[in-house]
């Protein structure tokens, strides 16, 4: 029996034992200082039969229960009796009260005096701020850097709901969730690719857009040709990048080579290590990206696919980058406001090659959205869910390799 003078009875509904989604709420009680007990927890009987836990959770003080409560909502766990939601105002321009609801990705919805509210476009790490539209109340997420002084921001967790999305029973799941399971390179990679070809169709059937997230890997692998035949098969909607991706990509555009390399024979070039930073220049002096593409002095590659497709792209750059070029975004900041800007009707994201973008990315992504990794590197894949993008999925393999299967499959030359 507890002694702590605060508690709160939550409920959680999925497969809770084969997904582990039980265990992790249990463990996160214990580690924030709080305590449990399990009230019910019923298994169902047949093995597609969903689990339902209700279990008591317990802390010394107010403040401290509130937080345990925030952090078992990432994993679907909700108060029996939410309450309805506190605001208040933001104190300063930047700063969110001490008590802010901090956000998942789940879909997340606020109860305002009686009313259930769905929280538009969700993203972890915000806050929830209550605004108008056309006379009605909306709640939106705003990242911290974004609040202002007076906005209406929901504080602590009461009258805050989250909803996890569907799960498949184990062995039940659909073509593409046979990726799902551990990251590992030991699966065959021309299924992969079909399911992955297949969803895509699928998202552009619904009207939806699909999202890219590259990385320079793209251009140094040969892989930028496959790349702009899905461009040009209405494939890419969107594309998210740094400094290198497109630098390079007008390197070899302009040069034929990547980081000085002759890309149709292997080896370096003299003065190729000047390629990239002359590339930088050419487009500079153009002023733009767009504008080399219409006067002619940037007829090939990725970019230029994009340009000609009329798909929008968000460079955002870093300390280590050359030029840059005069797209990208140099405050991060900006840069994140960019690429929010770009994921209304995003129907699945593909992040080839970056591991630091696709981190980015994932966080300001729904759970909702469908999220295939592919990398050479397994750290990339488990990284994106150990920072909480958990429905990313991946496949560990040459991106060269990846990009032109899955050209053949979408845009067969």
């Amino acid at each position: 029996m507890t002694t702590a003078a605060h508690t709160a009875t939550v409920t959680v509904t999925g497969h809770l034992v084969d997904t582990g989604i039980l265990a992790r709420i249990l463990d996160d009680v214990l580690e924030y200082g709080g305590d449990y007990r399990i009230e019910t927890l019923d298994l169902g009987r047949q093995h597609e039969d969903e689990s339902r836990a209700l279990i008591e959770v317990s802390a010394d003080g107010a403040d401290l229960l509130d937080r345990i409560l925030m952090r078992v909502q990432i994993h679907g766990a909700n108060a029996v009796d939410p309450g309805t939601a506190l605001t208040r105002p933001a104190p300063a321009d930047g700063v969110f009260p001490d008590d802010f609801y901090s956000t998942t990705n789940l879909e997340t919805l606020v109860r305002l005096d009686r009313e259930w509210l769905r929280v538009r476009q969700p993203e972890m790490d915000c806050g929830l701020v209550v605004t108008t539209d056309d006379g009605q109340a909306v709640v939106r997420t705003v990242p911290v850097s974004d609040v202002r002084a007076g906005d209406a921001v929901v504080c602590g967790a009461h009258g805050v709901r989250v909803e996890l999305p569907a799960q498949a029973p184990r062995g039940e799941e659909d073509d593409f969730g046979f990726m799902s399971s551990a990251v590992s390179s030991e699966k065959p990679q021309a299924l992969l690719v079909r399911q992955i070809a297949e969803r895509m169709r699928e998202v552009k059937a619904a009207g939806k857009r699909i999202l890219w997230v590259g990385g320079p890997a793209v251009v140094h692998t040969g892989a930028a040709p496959a790349m702009v035949r899905l461009v040009r098969a209405g494939f890419v909607d969107v594309l998210f990048a740094g400094n290198a991706l497109a630098t390079h990509d007008i390197e070899s555009a302009l040069y034929g080579t990547s980081l000085g390399v002759d890309l149709a024979k292997g080896s370096g070039v003299p003065h190729g290590h000047e390629h990239h930073i002359r590339a930088i220049n050419t487009i500079r002096a153009a002023g733009s990206i767009a504008a080399a593409v219409r006067s002619g002095v940037l007829t090939g590659g990725v970019m230029h696919a994009m340009v000609e497709a009329g798909k929008p792209f968000v460079l955002v750059g870093s300390v280590r980058d050359d030029g840059p070029l005069p797209d990208v975004h140099t405050d991060v900041i900006e840069g994140q406001r960019a690429m929010r800007a770009e994921l209304p009707d995003v129907g699945f994201a593909i992040m080839v090659a970056t591991m630091l973008h696709s981190i980015a990315t994932g966080n300001l992504l729904p759970a909702s959205v469908p999220l295939v990794s592919v990398d050479i590197n397994p750290a990339t894949v488990t990284k994106l869910a150990d920072r909480g993008s958990a429905q990313a999925m991946g496949i560990i393999t040459d991106i060269g390799l990846f990009l032109e299967q899955l050209a053949r499959e979408l845009a067969p030359e």
